[in-house]
């Protein structure tokens, strides 16, 4: 069983496509979408998904009460600001990270063998061999921003992508948009 990891579309149609694509050639069952959809008509898109979307609300999420329209539309599961799942014994948190402190609580919480987050547009873990560890630690999976790479002062939106976790092997890739 396969996982796809998507956060930070900002409304970006074209790269939620090409990640859709991706999802369905990889066979994953689910998509967890970490947040800040922004416009809430790029979740109508998951409609072309072979799989279940589950997803948190993110920062920049204002139109909550659409988000969860077009989430119950597509047969999708909108979990609020903070989402845990559990799929083959492991156990997963989902939050978009907006609060540090929040999401260094969730992490030391012993609580979650994976959390699942996005918001700082960044990749993690940063150095990695894509393999996890059942080793008591908490492993922390964020795609970076799925959003195209632009070229800013902030660098906001300089790397990112998705991610595919497989249950099974316990490994993790990141996948360019």
């Amino acid at each position: 069983m396969k996982i796809g990891i998507i956060s930070d579309t900002h409304d970006d149609i074209e790269n939620v496509q090409k990640a859709i694509e991706i999802f369905n050639a990889e066979g994953v069952n689910y998509v967890i979408h970490a947040g800040d959809y922004v416009f809430p008509g790029v979740v109508k898109e998951f409609e072309k998904l072979n799989a279940k979307l589950i997803g948190v609300l993110g920062n920049n999420d204002g139109e909550n009460v659409h988000l969860l329209k077009n989430f119950l539309d597509i047969n999708g599961d909108l979990k609020g600001e903070l989402g845990e799942i559990e799929i083959d014994g492991l156990k997963f948190g989902i939050y978009h990270g907006t609060a540090k402190e929040v999401k260094e609580q969730l992490i030391n919480s012993g609580k979650y063998n994976i959390l699942i987050c996005g918001h700082t547009h960044i990749r993690e873990p940063v150095h990695s061999d894509g393999k996890y560890e059942n080793n008591g630690k908490t492993l922390v999976l964020n795609p970076g921003a799925a959003h195209k790479k632009v070229a800013s002062i902030s660098g906001a939106f300089k790397e990112g992508g998705i991610i595919i976790f497989d249950i099974r092997t316990k490994e993790y890739k990141f996948i360019d948009l």
